[in-house]
């Protein structure tokens, strides 16, 4: 069964609808298995056009640029018009960008802060208009504080504790490493930071000599390792918030000759899972960015069309979890990224 399906999808709309049949034909199992099949709801396109508002951290991250490509991606498919407010990698920027984004009609939004509560006004606004408002990857304000619909997010202590022990193993457990941070105001930031100092509070011959923000900047994280280069004969590993600023920092490295730094990070773009691959850095795990995106998209059609309600009908918080990326499932995960699958 499993082979017939992989061989009738011949293009992304096809896997979709693949996964659909698949999806349909495992309820009537689970039915057959005295499980309720309303559990196995199909997702359904909108009967009628919708109109939604995106908006990430900034398009200059990968991360971020994937992320737009999956949402518009997945509104193909479920009849989703996305208009996106693009943050810049700038609170400000950002602000100014949803200030102009809640004074427009919209069916839903979904948002990406740059930093926790810097967008709670013209949140609230949208809200109060009766928009349902869906967070993506990162808190919007603190918990409580603003009625969201959902939050879509990874587990960003896992993250940045599996890589991190991926380090210490590299390095066997000492000497001088480097955690260089995204955006301090990032609840996502602030996940992986906890997860890198919970395993490195284990490693007593470990001396983090620089945890200095880059803000997702690769032009923030030149000037900063070179610096640090400079500074420091001997460095052991670093560990990166997000993939764009290892290979950033590896550039600087390697026209030091500096090459012999593990490097590790988080997203597992496609660069880094080649990364992984060449060898050039140790590793990375998948902040699953078509996940958050395309999960924003069918949440809001759900909202709006199934009129599902928040807190009730979807949870205040989902899970959206990826894989650490070994040289044996990089083949696999760079398929399901081309398909905006995780």
């Amino acid at each position: 069964m499993n082979d017939d399906l992989i061989h009738l999808a011949k293009n992304r709309r096809d896997v979709f609808k693949v996964l659909g049949g698949a999806a349909a034909l495992g309820a009537v199992m689970m039915a057959d298995a005295g499980f309720d099949p309303a559990m196995a709801q199909a997702l359904k396109p909108a009967g009628k056009p919708m109109k939604a508002a995106f908006s990430n951290a900034g398009l200059q991250a990968s991360w971020c640029a994937q992320g737009k490509t999956a949402a518009e991606a997945w509104g193909k498919l479920m009849n989703v018009e996305i208009t996106w407010f693009d943050g810049e990698l700038a609170a400000t920027k950002q602000r100014a960008a949803i200030d102009n984004m809640a004074t427009q009609k919209w069916d839903f939004v979904a948002i990406q802060t740059f930093g926790i509560g810097t967008l709670t006004d013209p949140i609230q606004k949208m809200i109060d208009a009766g928009t349902p408002v869906i967070a993506m990857d990162t808190l919007v304000a603190p918990p409580g504080t603003i009625a969201i619909h959902t939050f879509i997010a990874p587990d960003n202590v896992m993250m940045g504790s599996s890589v991190t022990s991926q380090l210490m193993a590299a390095i066997k457990g000492e000497g001088n490493v480097v955690m260089t941070q995204g955006a301090l105001g990032h609840s996502g930031a602030q996940g992986r930071a906890k997860g890198f100092k919970a395993i490195v509070a284990g490693f007593p011959n470990v001396k983090v000599i620089n945890e200095e923000p880059a803000d997702w900047d690769v032009t923030k994280v030149a000037r900063i390792w070179d610096s640090i280069l400079t500074q420091n004969d001997k460095i052991a590993g670093a560990f990166f918030h997000n993939d764009d600023m290892a290979l950033a920092a590896y550039n600087v490295m390697k026209a030091k000759g500096r090459t012999d730094i593990v490097i590790a990070g988080v997203d597992a773009m496609p660069p880094a899972v080649q990364a992984v691959l060449d060898g050039t850095m140790l590793g990375t795990v998948r902040n699953p960015s078509c996940r958050i995106h395309g999960w924003a998209v069918a949440a809001g059609v759900a909202a709006v069309q199934g009129g599902e309600k928040a807190g009730k009908d979807v949870p205040n918080y989902i899970l959206a979890d990826g894989p650490v990326i070994t040289k044996e499932t990089a083949p696999g995960h760079l398929w399901l990224q081309k398909n905006f699958l995780i």
